[in-house]
């Protein structure tokens, strides 16, 4: 029977070192004057190349990230493969804003799709379309402004850099996400995504729109997107997700005077996460998911509607995610039951991720009981192994 209270099966990929530098690194991060202090020092010394990388690379790096670059990532890919878990590779360098960074990440993207066809352990590829276009100009496209020449140039390119990864994704026989960001430039992102799956979608889901079910608005958004997709006798990827810009959100819509897009309490996201779950599993020959959660309840809801819909643990139109170095004791007891899962494993060069790896900081320490939860697990398990040893 499914538990994710199975320490044992949750750490089998931790040696005692590795369960020990989890323990100090969830310590910490529970202590939000540490990280707000950390991230502020952390900043400064990367920027004034204070002799701290190798550090950060030891710890918190090592936790969260699979590497510096794709080869570096190659232990983590081995690692979690030998639990039956999957990597999906994440090139998490952001706040880029040239057409040469654009097209340095279209390639790196691509670099993802190259390795992922070659390797049983990377079920999924995934990008950020603000990795490949200014943040301002998906913001005018969202708002349906008028262009100017130069404008509709630029967003042609974005549309050719996305339109490139989704083609290699279709070649490659490898299925792509596109991430969902603040909703001031989701129109944009969206449409991107429904023309991709127009064109490469017609076999089988190659490519997975985001939903985030924190918003008011998404879970309607998935069932028209599936509406679409019958019309359009194409497959619906969804990646499902609550949302990582609430604060952002409900400040940017006070500041702007407009109703905020966040739903008005956690019970609300929850239920209406847990309605895009069903929904998608009521029309599971049409729609693949990832739901990508690190809530207890909503995995084991999944789980429990597919022993109910006799939907087989190995279907690849349902799959399992959470990050890598978090959620462990759900990620390895689903793989443990045959449940398809994979990981997310953001790469790239220690000072590029930064802003990555402080959001997972903060994350933790803002996330009611999300660290109570991963350090009670450890010290369990901690607890476990030395009773063993006796």
């Amino acid at each position: 029977m499914l538990s994710f209270n199975n320490t044992e099966v949750s750490f089998s990929g931790k040696s005692n070192s590795d369960l020990n530098r989890s323990y100090w690194l969830f310590k910490m991060v529970s202590n939000s004057t540490f990280v707000n202090v950390g991230k502020s020092l952390t900043t400064f010394a990367i920027n004034t190349h204070l002799p701290i990388k190798g550090l950060i690379k030891a710890t918190i790096f090592k936790q969260f990230c699979g590497g510096e670059n794709i080869e570096e990532c190659d232990k983590t890919i081995k690692e979690l493969g030998k639990f039956n878990i999957g990597t999906i590779l994440d090139y998490s360098v952001e706040g880029k804003e040239t057409e040469h960074d654009f097209d340095a990440c279209m390639t790196e993207t691509m670099e993802t799709v190259a390795k992922a066809k070659n390797d049983k352990h990377i079920p999924f590829c995934v990008f950020k379309v603000t990795g490949l276009a200014r943040f301002d100009l998906l913001e005018k496209v969202s708002a349906k402004y008028n262009l100017s020449a130069e404008e509709q140039k630029e967003f042609g390119r974005v549309q050719l850099r996305v339109n490139s990864i989704c083609k290699a994704a279709h070649d490659a026989g490898t299925p792509i996400f596109i991430d969902a960001e603040e909703s001031w430039i989701q129109t944009a992102i969206d449409d991107l995504a429904n023309q991709m799956m127009v064109l490469y979608n017609t076999e089988q889901p190659i490519v997975y729109n985001t939903y985030q079910l924190y918003r008011k608005d998404r879970y309607a958004y998935l069932r028209h997107s599936f509406e679409l997709a019958q019309q359009g006798n194409y497959y619906l990827g969804a990646k499902l997700v609550r949302g990582a810009y609430m604060e952002k959100e409900r400040k940017r819509a006070a500041e702007k005077g407009y109703p905020s897009p966040i739903q008005d309490s956690k019970e609300n996201t929850d239920r209406d996460y847990d309605a895009a779950i069903l929904f998608c599993t009521e029309h599971i020959s049409r729609i693949a998911i990832c739901a990508g959660t690190h809530n207890e309840h909503s995995s084991m809801n999944l789980a429990n509607l597919m022993n109910e819909k006799a939907i087989a643990t190995s279907n690849k139109h349902i799959y399992f995610s959470q990050l890598l170095g978090m959620s462990d004791h759900i990620s390895f007891n689903l793989a443990n039951a045959g449940y398809n899962v994979a990981k997310y494993v953001p790469y790239g060069p220690v000072r590029e991720v930064l802003p990555y790896l402080i959001r997972r900081a903060q994350e933790n320490t803002s996330v009611k009981g999300q660290t109570g939860r991963e350090l009670s697990l450890i010290i369990k398990e901690k607890e476990r192994r030395k009773a063993a040893k006796k």
